[in-house]
This record gives structure tokens, C-alpha cells and sequence, in this order.
């Protein structure tokens, strides 16, 4: 169940904000040389990524999110940043099984010639298009390196420009996208699934419906693109100490039946046997794994 909660992104040609981000308390670092980095700082963008990820390998959970394939920059991306402390690339804009095929063997051969282990480097796809989240099982089964899928939510994004819904912050429009992704990731035995950034920095009223919404669906983080949005996205992306405490007599009402020669037993009026406790193990299980 572990995982990070939230992946702070930034402009990996922006060194001011590189040398402040390990600061603001994100579980993960994603050092960006798509969107928010201009064609002519490409170069010292992947250079900046490269140094810090270098230098902070062992201080921080590190991601790259690289150009799209369709782009032609991502060879020179994956040549600069595809190196020993980097966990996993981001890879925008997926929308076929053969993309992430053709990405996989270039992270192979990128790891054969500087000895890294094969598969050490993870691959998160973010779906941003109609086309994208219809394959997302194929998509999400095309590569073991798949470790975590990136629903691309955000306001004004590839995706809602794709599909043309309103965007709000419950996000009702977007409950058939969100659950698509969920279910193919679990299908294809994907465990961690992100939801994208919030737009507005100012609004964390916004944020919170805004996670709140993808958390019940079982997403498990969320992108963020600022500092003061992280405190809001690890609270609520985990178990709260009412869940914990309930799960936690789930299993100990269960245990005692057990001990009495049953399966089954109540616990607040609710039914309680083996389908139920394995819910509860693994409620308890992510809480756990966020204690490090």
C-alpha cells in the first residue's frame, strides 16, 4: 500500500526552486521538463535534474516527468536523467500499450550501459486523453515497470480539453474517468493511483473537496504544484485515526470469535467475517506503511 502522497512538481530549469523543494515535507519530488519548461531551457533543465538527483538520492523519492514520446525529446530526456536514484519517469500523454513497449525498452538499454539493474527505473503513466483512459488496462499491463498511474484531472488540462465537461472540485464529472482508471489499475495490478494537480493555490477549501472526492474512489495521492498545498494532500490521502480505530476492532472482534469456533460476528451492528477483515488488514496495512 505505500506509496507517495504528494508529488510536488516543479520546473526542473528553475534551480531556486530544486534547492528548496526537500524542504516542504511532499513525500515525492518531480522535477518537470514538460509543460512548465520552455523548448530552450530543455538542455539545463535535464542537466539541473540530473545534478540533483545525483546529490539527493538517498534524502528524497525522486521522479522525472519527461516529453511525451509523440514529442521526439524524450531519447535526450531519458539519456540525462535515467540514472541511478532516480524511482520512476512520469510519462505524459499515454494513450497505447505500444507507447509504454517502446519506453520500456529505451529505459532497458539506458540501464545496460550504465549497469543499473533491470526494471530499477519505474514508469507512471498519466492518461490525458479519451483515447488514453479507454485503453487504460491495455496501457497499465504493457510493462512490469509500471508502478503507479496518473489521472489527468487537472483544470483547463489535455483531458478536459479532449472531452469539452465543466470542471469542478467534487468532480462529478469526471467520476466515470477517475473509476475507469481505478478499475483498470487494479486489474492490471497497478497499486497506486494519483490523482492529478489542483489548479487554483488559492483555494484549499477547493483542494480538500478535490481530494476528498478521488480518495473515496480509492485513490491513494495527488500532484501538487505548490508547498502550500501538501499538508492538505497528506492528510487526507490516509487512514483516519477513526478508520484505524474501527478496522482495529474489526480484527479483534473477529480474532475472538474465531477463538469461539466462528467466522462471523457484529461489530456496530455491521456483519464482520473473513471478506471484512481482509478489508480491514489492508486499510490498516496502508496506514502502517506511512508511518516511514
Amino acid at each position: 500500500m505505500s506509496g507517495p502522497r504528494s508529488l510536488l512538481i516543479m520546473p526542473a530549469n528553475r534551480e531556486d526552486m530544486l534547492a528548496k523543494a526537500p524542504s516542504y515535507g511532499a513525500d515525492a519530488l518531480v522535477f518537470d521538463l514538460e509543460d512548465s519548461v520552455p523548448i530552450a531551457e530543455k538542455p539545463k533543465a535535464r542537466e539541473l535534474a540530473h545534478e540533483f538527483i545525483g546529490k539527493h538520492k538517498a534524502a528524497s523519492s525522486m521522479y522525472v516527468r519527461v516529453n511525451a514520446l509523440q514529442t521526439g525529446m524524450l531519447k535526450d530526456d531519458l539519456e540525462a536523467i535515467a540514472i541511478d536514484g532516480l524511482d520512476a519517469i512520469r510519462l505524459p500523454k499515454v494513450d497505447s500499450a505500444e507507447t509504454v513497449r517502446m519506453v520500456d525498452a529505451m529505459l532497458t538499454e539506458i540501464e545496460r550501459k550504465r549497469g543499473l539493474p533491470t526494471g530499477s527505473i519505474g514508469i507512471g503513466p498519466s492518461l490525458e486523453s479519451a483515447k488514453g483512459v479507454w485503453f487504460a488496462y491495455e496501457i497499465l499491463s504493457a510493462s512490469p515497470r509500471i508502478n503507479s498511474v496518473t489521472a489527468g484531472t487537472a483544470q483547463d488540462g489535455d483531458l478536459q480539453t479532449d472531452l469539452g465537461y465543466t470542471w469542478t472540485a467534487g468532480g462529478g464529472e469526471m467520476l466515470y474517468i477517475r473509476s475507469r482508471i481505478m478499475l483498470a489499475a487494479r486489474a492490471a495490478g497497478v497499486e497506486h493511483v494519483l490523482d492529478g494537480s489542483y489548479a487554483n493555490i488559492r483555494d484549499p477549501e477547493g483542494l480538500r473537496i478535490c481530494c476528498e472526492a478521488a480518495r473515496r474512489l480509492g485513490y491513494r495521492g495527488k500532484s501538487v504544484i505548490h508547498p502550500s498545498q501538501i499538508e492538505t494532500v497528506n492528510r487526507i490521502f490516509r487512514p483516519t485515526e477513526q478508520e484505524i480505530h474501527y478496522y482495529r476492532r474489526i480484527i479483534e472482534a473477529f480474532n475472538a470469535a474465531v477463538n469461539r469456533g466462528s467466522a462471523a460476528t457484529s461489530v456496530d451492528g455491521k456483519l464482520v467475517d473473513y471478506a471484512m477483515v481482509n478489508m480491514a488488514k489492508r486499510v490498516l496495512a496502508w496506514a502502517e506503511s506511512l508511518k516511514q
